[in-house]
């Protein structure tokens, strides 16, 4: 064998923390060779939101397929796989369960490795599966259920300087969506109809912003929609267009003032390059993204987004994270890992959201 010669791991990757079922074939030098995505939209759109046990069903119903269907598109076998590995938590307990009894399933019948991969994690390592980006980063994750600004020091270091007090960016996408019957999912429903519309026209507050700190907030603004729109009489398509809009650069705004304290932060501890890592379902969005394009540039950063499909859950996301895990530390999880509903990333940070980080 050729001196230096390393044979290339391979992962398979299994995720299924919430509407999504997902499995993947991820190699070790960044090669995704298979990823099988099977959204619920469906399912829930007559809920207006995800439906925890519905969302458990279809994970158990369609999670085995979905696995044969990333091994054929990969053309390997199981046998072939070094390492399996399954979302964790955090997430709805119900598919977490699935996502894992599955993994260790396939684990022990085939004698390979198993991990449990933190969620977030695979969100905060999945810019790395594009080569060019080295630690430390700043990272937003901004999704339905997670809205958090970590620095980002290395695999398994990671250091919160904000999160959300109540609710999540996407959470909040999704109520005013409801709330305007726009549909469901809430985020490309907004963001279609705020295209059309006046940002201007409403008057909505922008949540925390000029104050220091890193947390965020959304539920003064979802409450000032729902205010907006029942003061409406007989709301037209322009008014949910309008009312879209203003929902949608408020947010924006908000955001980008929060990211502004924490790149403040983040390069008096990092001088040099900063690179600011947006991720998430929500970092799909594109007025979000122009936004912090804008303060990056003003800040002397580099924004760096995931391609769109590596932006919503998916399994080459778990499939890498576990390979990243693997190199620092080759040690498998055990086989009565517990799911886990919630699931901290960085562990040190007890305190409650909101008491601030000052920047």
């Amino acid at each position: 064998m050729e001196r230096g010669y390393r044979k290339a791991m391979l992962a398979l990757g299994i995720e299924s923390s919430c509407d999504e079922t997902a499995a993947a074939l991820v190699r070790d030098d960044r090669t995704i060779l298979a990823d099988c995505i099977l959204s619920q939209f469906e399912e829930h759109r007559a809920y207006g939101g995800v439906v925890p046990e519905i969302a458990a069903r279809a994970h158990l119903d369609h999670v085995d397929r979905l696995i044969e269907a990333a091994l054929s598109q990969a053309q390997v076998s199981l046998e072939q796989v070094d390492l399996i590995a399954a979302t964790g938590g955090p997430g709805l307990i119900g598919g977490v369960i699935v996502g894992v009894t599955t993994g260790k399933a396939l684990a022990l019948a085939a004698g390979k490795p198993f991990l449990a991969v933190n969620h977030l994690e695979g969100h905060a390592l999945s810019a790395r599966l594009a080569p060019g980006l080295d630690f430390p980063y700043l990272l937003l994750l901004v999704s339905g259920g997670h809205c958090q600004l970590l620095s980002v020091e290395g695999v398994g270091r990671y250091h919160r300087l904000g999160a959300t007090i109540d609710d999540a960016a996407g959470e909040a996408f999704d109520k005013v969506a409801k709330l305007m019957g726009l549909g469901y999912p809430g985020g490309p429903a907004v963001e279609k109809a705020a295209k059309a519309g006046d940002a201007a026209r409403f008057a909505l507050p922008r949540p925390l912003k000029g104050r220091p700190g890193c947390d965020f907030s959304f539920s003064g603004l979802k409450n000032a929609v729902r205010l907006a729109w029942t003061a409406l009489d007989a709301p037209t398509d322009q008014d949910r267009a309008d009312l879209a809009a203003a929902f949608q650069t408020a947010v924006a705004e908000s955001m980008a003032d929060r990211v502004k304290n924490a790149l403040t932060l983040f390069q008096s501890r990092h001088p040099g390059p900063t690179r600011l890592v947006l991720a998430g379902g929500v970092a799909a969005n594109q007025a979000l993204r122009t936004r912090l394009s804008a303060l990056a540039e003003q800040r002397g950063a580099l924004l760096i987004a995931p391609p769109m499909k590596l932006c919503t859950d998916n399994a080459a996301m778990i499939a890498w994270a576990g390979l990243e895990r693997w190199r620092i530390d080759p040690t498998p999880d055990a086989l009565d890992f517990a799911p886990r509903p919630r699931w901290p990333l960085d562990p040190a940070a007890t305190k409650l959201p909101g008491a601030g980080v000052k920047a």
